[in-house]
């Protein structure tokens, strides 16, 4: 089974030129005709532009068998096109930095390079060609597996990698963010080449893709690239079901116990959160921080000043569905994990019970405001960041944040 190459419409069936849906915050966002969305940053004080192609699918919407395609179908698409047949070889011989990541809502493609008209028409031309048109054939597959297998090891080979991932397996019992974006080791080295493909012909499509471009370019003349490369590409016949799992409320408290050889104990707590749209994800964002930072974290305070622990961290899961907040502690040898995480249970009651002192909840917004204040001034960063916000559900959602 192959897929022949994607052709593009005749001059008479032109595209309709790109709709412009709004303006927030210098982010332009357009709408092709085949249902593609578009977003453009401007930035003529950079010296490069970055091109991110960013799919909705992750490992929240693969079926039973399954597990890690979405990631292994990340892999397989360095493998090239008939028309750019060594991806990162033509990638390097134009000085880009490039790279592609799966996470639970989504896959992304993005390099950058430096900023000429030549530059960003091959990567809009070899994106568009590399959604429809990449190699996705066993031996291929054979080939990669290798590293995708390596990668796997890693993680595994990783105590406080797979004590999270076994975590993640107990606060979702069914939603697919139980599963990890790696997959399952018999689904990966399993998986039929044809059903490869079908995920790929099904999800790799303009009307599930979001087409990121920022840095210094003209907008007119990418706007007519970006027509002239996505926007020839058919709009799919078929239609994407939403995902529609729902995790119940859990009862009660589940605890996960990981036994392996080392000196380094790991303990920490996971709470479930609301979906990265809900209003109080600002104010969870703060919490973490007020938790976790050096030195002025309640828990760093309670743990790492005192000798303790070693480390103490937290990520806020933020995703298209209700996620977790994730607090991590390393525990100093000697030290019982138990008393540990008693001390961390006590003095989140105490937050609980007398909140966080002013100025703590200050210094965090602070902290946080610049990040989103450096990644503003970094159009590079600011474009690979955007898969993030659109995979949650609306691009827009990064300035409600920083705003709250």
């Amino acid at each position: 089974m192959s897929f022949a190459s994607q052709s593009f419409l005749t001059a008479a069936d032109d595209p309709a030129p790109p709709e412009k849906i709004r303006t927030v915050e210098g982010i332009t966002e357009y709408s092709l005709a085949n249902g593609m969305k578009v977003l453009l940053f401007p930035d003529p004080s950079s010296p490069k532009v970055t091109v991110n192609l960013t799919l909705l699918v992750g490992s929240r919407h693969e079926g039973y068998g399954e597990t890690g395609m979405a990631h292994l179908l990340e892999h397989m698409l360095f493998k090239g096109t008939p028309t750019h047949q060594n991806i990162p070889k033509e990638l390097q011989a134009r000085g880009a930095q490039f790279n592609g990541t799966t996470w639970y809502d989504r896959t992304n493609y993005y390099e950058t390079l430096p900023a000429t008209e030549d530059n960003l028409e091959f990567a809009l031309k070899m994106e568009a060609d590399r959604m429809m048109n990449s190699y996705v054939k066993a031996e291929d597959l054979a080939s990669e597996m290798t590293v995708v297998r390596n990668e796997f090891e890693r993680g595994e080979n990783s105590p406080s990698r797979m004590l999270m991932q076994k975590v993640m397996a107990s606060a979702f019992e069914w939603h697919n963010y139980g599963k990890s974006t790696i997959g399952n080791r018999a689904d990966i080295e399993r998986v039929p080449i044809d059903r490869l493909k079908s995920f790929y012909k099904k999800y790799y499509q303009p009307d599930n893709a979001v087409l990121i471009v920022a840095g210094k370019f003209d907008t007119d003349e990418a706007l007519k690239l970006i027509n002239q490369y996505f926007g020839t590409i058919p709009k799919p016949e078929r239609k994407l079901d939403k995902t529609y799992t729902e995790e119940p409320p859990q009862e009660g408290e589940r605890i996960v116990t990981l036994r392996r050889i080392g000196e380094v104990p790991v303990v920490g707590v996971v709470y479930h959160i609301p979906a990265a749209a809900h209003k109080d994800m600002a104010a969870l964002d703060v919490l973490e921080s007020t938790l976790t930072d050096d030195p002025s974290g309640v828990l760093y305070q309670a743990l790492v000043k005192t000798k303790k622990a070693s480390s103490v961290s937290g990520s806020l899961f933020a995703l298209h569905d209700p996620g977790v907040l994730r607090l991590m502690v390393e525990v100093i040898k000697g030290n019982d994990p138990q008393v540990i995480l008693g001390i961390m249970f006590d003095t989140l009651q105490t937050v609980r019970d007398k909140g966080i002192p002013a100025e703590d909840v200050a210094r965090a917004k602070e902290k946080l405001l610049k990040q989103y204040e450096q990644a503003e001034n970094n159009s590079s960063r600011l474009a690979v960041e955007l898969s993030e916000w659109v995979s949650m559900g609306d691009w827009r959602l990064r300035f409600l944040y920083r705003d709250a």
